[in-house]
């Protein structure tokens, strides 16, 4: 029986999401999770009852709890196969892009890596930087998640796969923070690059300019 819907999502957008899902499926009990902690906690019942949804979330849920999710997990990743891992849009932005995109996607003990059950993908505006792609790739993934909220709230049965596969390493934290690090002799060019896809931070490291820092190369945390 399918009947409770976990919701990992920021303090914003949960409320969003989880009207949306009730308006589908009124019996539906959707519980808000953000913490492994809180994951954790649920009874195997519950587990075997559910359906989990991550929304552009950081969180990465243990195999052990993934195992006991009767109706799968989905995972709704801010970037397109083609970019896996930790803000994408960021090294989408230094890479120098033409198209990005979003994706969502069963998930699994490896991060970014599980069978993707849908793609948005468009092109980049010219001259973009990390905050103006971050807010498109913010309402492609509402579009997305509208597309396939139907399903993830009504239908028990696993979303269809894609003939879609995914590519190029897996980001991390820190490979950010390394992308921060700016020294003197670093070329101007390089380091504009740098700060129009990294100046916006990522929470934990943001490039400042070794001039400016009084430093060579050490980012900000």
């Amino acid at each position: 029986m399918f009947d409770t819907l976990l919701l990992l999502a920021g303090e914003l957008e949960r409320p969003f999401l989880a009207e949306m899902l009730t308006r589908l499926n009124p019996g539906l009990d959707i519980v808000g999770v953000d913490t492994q902690e809180a994951l954790s906690s649920l009874l195997p019942g519950a587990l075997a009852r559910a359906r989990l949804i991550g929304f552009a979330t950081p969180l990465v849920v243990p195999a052990h709890s993934l195992k006991g999710i009767g109706h799968g997990a989905y995972n709704f990743h801010p970037g397109p196969p083609e970019y896996r891992g930790w803000h994408p849009h960021c090294f989408a932005v230094y890479d120098g892009a033409k198209t990005f995109g979003v994706t969502a996607h069963v998930m699994s003990e490896r991060v970014d890596s599980g069978a993707i059950v849908g793609v948005e993908r468009f092109a980049v505006p010219e001259g973009s930087d990390a905050e103006g792609l971050g807010e498109i790739v913010y309402g492609a993934l509402l579009g997305l998640f509208s597309r396939l909220a139907p399903a993830l709230a009504t239908d028990p049965r696993p979303l269809p796969t894609l003939a879609e596969a995914w590519s190029g390493r897996a980001t991390t934290r820190r490979d950010f923070a390394a992308m921060c690090e700016l020294s003197n002799d670093m070329p101007e060019e390089e380091v504009q690059r740098r700060l129009r896809a990294f100046g916006s931070g990522d929470g934990f490291s943001r490039p400042v300019p070794a001039q400016a820092a009084g430093m060579t190369g050490a980012p900000t945390m």
